[in-house]
């Protein structure tokens, strides 16, 4: 079975390293950039989710989090 997804995060309007790298710096929350498999993984980012229930669930408010200081131009 496979532990991981890949999230469409193109509404970001940002690359996926940039994506990947600015969560990891305001949110604490390490996830994969698509482009890691290949240049059509560009837009995307894996995540995991081999982890407890509690991790994901944070994980998840936090990312939530991400894209609304992203749409409130909090983060660029």
């Amino acid at each position: 079975t496979y532990s991981n997804v890949f999230a469409d995060i193109r509404k970001s309007g940002m690359t996926s390293e940039e994506f990947c790298e600015k969560l990891m710096y305001t949110k604490r929350v390490v996830i994969v950039p698509g482009t890691a498999f290949g240049e059509a993984g560009e837009g995307f980012a894996r995540i995991s989710y081999s982890y407890s229930i509690d991790h994901i669930q944070q994980a998840l408010v936090r990312i939530e989090q991400f894209m609304q200081d992203i749409e409130q131009g909090k983060i660029s």
